[in-house]
């Protein structure tokens, strides 16, 4: 169920937006001074490509191999493809919160948690996990060949804060 869930949401997020996602992000720490634009989601998402294709090129010839072992410190999704781990991040969590990788990563060293957001991450994580096992459970829900599901996406919509009034 999880990972259709995943599978389903990681589709979405690369064959389009989700109905309801705005168009524009929220601005980001360290991507805009008070002196430039805000970041616009094609550059958030120029910026996410380039991490990916460098750490694609890192991890060549292993993307097929379970990210748990291609990865440091992953804790979750550790038997998915490290190739689709890629696509997920960058197709699926930071569009989800229209956030550049570094907004969780630290540059230089993507697999410490010195970040709140990633520690944040990883609890959301945990809690969607959660309501999609209870979701799965239900019986009076209405039919949905897809079954029911929530992603990053049901609640952020683009958007750091999911109870931003700017949406």
């Amino acid at each position: 169920m999880i990972r259709t869930c995943l599978a389903i949401w990681v589709l979405t997020a690369f064959l389009g937006t989700v109905p309801g996602t705005p168009q524009t992000a929220a601005p980001q720490p360290g991507l805009a001074s008070s002196t430039q634009a805000p970041a616009t989601p094609a550059s958030i998402q120029e910026t996410n490509d380039a991490f990916v294709q460098k750490i694609s090129r890192q991890i060549a010839g292993h993307e097929q191999e379970p990210a748990g072992k291609v990865f440091k410190n992953i804790q979750n999704l550790k038997t998915t493809p490290a190739g689709r781990l890629l696509l997920i991040m960058n197709r699926g969590y930071s569009q989800a919160l229209g956030v550049t990788c570094t907004y969780c990563h630290a540059e230089q060293d993507f697999s410490s948690d010195e970040k709140r957001p990633k520690r944040a991450a990883r609890e959301m994580a945990t809690m969607h996990r959660s309501i999609n096992d209870q979701l799965s459970k239900m019986q009076n829900l209405d039919p949905n060949p897809q079954g029911h599901f929530i992603n990053c996406s049901t609640c952020h919509r683009g958007a750091v804060d999911p109870l931003s009034s700017d949406r």
